[in-house]
């Protein structure tokens, strides 16, 4: 058996969509599962569509996502020379003519079969022409067989029958030369020795058209698996609006690739009951013949758990390189890699991104300006003095600083106020990170350092000084 050879052949005319994605990790993991190739090609033949930032885009996704391709990028735009050769041999072998069709003359050709209640197709009235029409720019049309049919033995679909009499003469190069999208597929996925090409079904119908080119060029065919498409929730195309972005706009918004290809490749796969998979347990046990062959619906809540999940699995190391992007984003700078990774260690069960997690760890990094005013109201008052002045002075004589040492601080203070340890650690809160919200009281301490947090109480101190005791005038 030949080696497993796969193909990811995207159009630079738009944006890496996560449909595009989801064909993209298929193609990987079926060659990775079987120990064969990874292609990427860029199939740029369009040029008034296809823009060099939109290649970028394909190039800076497939690398944020680890799907490393083992051949390419390849760029169709730059195999015109061997297009053209393969053309003329298709000429030469009676297995391609010249069609000199004017647009009237097809459009009224159209007509006609419409009227007749037709399916409408090129009647073939050029097959068999022996002499060129003088002053007429020709196209190149395949001959496609009259009788027959293609089977097309679907990894996803199962079969699917084709009758070559359904199938019209398709257009393999323009007026000007230019070769067309079906024809350097099929040169293509012959010279790259493609054997398993993995795509959405919209492309079904090319197939048994390329089936038959390849046939005619003498190559090997490969197998064929289209995947279905992915709809929104309700059952729409799936659109912006339900979350059809550019790849890299998920990595902007704080999720791990691994998290974005696990929930991918469980829209139409299953593999027992699991949900959460690492990359080698994806490859492990992925084959294409398990793909439903029904559409599957995105559910970005779903995703979201997802991403939650392996970032509490993830390793601390990663999660803190990916913090350190968002943080970027907000304009906070940060290369202290320990104070990183334990601000992730302390964050990641608690938000869901880690756009989420920089957003609501600024505290960790940078002063804050003010504190939130209702948190500040109710914990920084004159009856929280005492308390934080306590918490200073037994903060300032800590040996180890380490969150079980603060947390032992914060309990000999309440125990000694007779009081919940609540109404010492929320207080203490707010002095240390302007709200009500952060990691175990313990671990905030602990992460902040002795300087921050001492000064940050002096600050607290100050503040709630200032503010009037229960009989009205100002403490002190």
């Amino acid at each position: 058996m030949n080696a497993v050879v796969t193909r990811f052949a995207p159009s630079p005319t738009g944006l890496l969509h996560i449909g595009g994605v989801r064909t993209a990790l298929f193609s990987w993991l079926y060659a990775r599962h079987h120990g064969g190739r990874f292609i990427l090609r860029v199939e740029d033949t369009d040029r008034e569509r296809s823009t060099d930032e939109a290649v970028q885009v394909i190039l800076d996704g497939m690398k944020w996502l680890g799907l490393d391709a083992d051949d390419g990028p390849y760029y169709q735009s730059r195999r015109m020379d061997r297009y053209r050769e393969v053309l003329g041999r298709m000429l030469a072998g009676g297995h391609a003519y010249r069609c000199y069709c004017t647009r009237a003359e097809l459009e009224e050709m159209r007509a006609r079969q419409l009227a007749a209640k037709q399916k409408p197709r090129y009647d073939g009235r050029c097959r068999d022409l022996r002499e060129e029409r003088p002053g007429a720019e020709a196209v190149i049309r395949f001959r496609n067989p009259l009788e027959g049919e293609v089977v097309v033995d679907d990894q996803v679909h199962g079969r699917v029958v084709f009758q070559n009499s359904e199938l019209d003469d398709l257009i393999i190069a323009r007026s000007d030369g230019t070769p067309t999208y079906n024809f350097c597929v099929v040169v293509d996925d012959s010279d790259m020795g493609v054997t398993h090409v993995i795509r959405g079904d919209d492309h079904l119908n090319n197939t048994p058209r390329q089936m038959n080119m390849l046939s005619a060029l003498g190559a090997t065919l490969p197998v064929y698996a289209h995947v279905p498409m992915i709809l929104g929730a309700d059952g729409a195309k799936l659109s912006k609006r339900h979350g059809a972005v550019s790849v890299l706009q998920y990595q902007e918004e704080g999720y791990l690739p691994d998290a974005l290809l696990n929930y991918l490749v469980r829209l139409g796969w299953s593999h027992g009951d699991q949900e959460v998979f690492t990359r080698a347990e994806m490859v492990a046990a992925f084959d294409i013949r398990d793909v439903n062959k029904a559409a599957s619906a995105f559910n970005a809540e779903k995703l979201l758990w997802l991403n939650q999940q392996h970032m509490m699995r993830a390793p601390l190391a990663l999660l803190a390189g990916a913090l350190r992007e968002q943080l970027e984003r907000l304009g906070e700078h940060s290369d202290d890699q320990a104070l990183l990774e334990g601000v992730a260690a302390a964050q990641r069960e608690r938000c869901k991104t880690l756009a989420e997690m920089a957003l609501n760890s600024r505290y960790f990094f940078r002063d804050f300006a003010d504190y939130d005013a209702k948190a500040a109201q109710k914990q920084l008052t004159a009856a929280s003095v005492p308390f934080l002045q306590e918490l200073a002075e037994g903060f300032g004589r800590m040996e180890a600083w380490q969150a079980a040492s603060a947390h032992a601080v914060i309990a000999a203070v309440a125990e000694r106020a007779g009081a919940g340890l609540g109404k010492v650690a929320q207080p203490l809160r707010v002095a240390l990170t302007g709200g009500t919200v952060s990691p175990p009281i313990d671990q905030t301490v602990a992460l902040l350092g002795r300087e921050r947090v001492l000064e940050r109480l002096r600050r607290a101190l100050d503040y709630a000084a200032r503010q009037p005791a229960a009989g009205g005038a100002p403490a002190g």
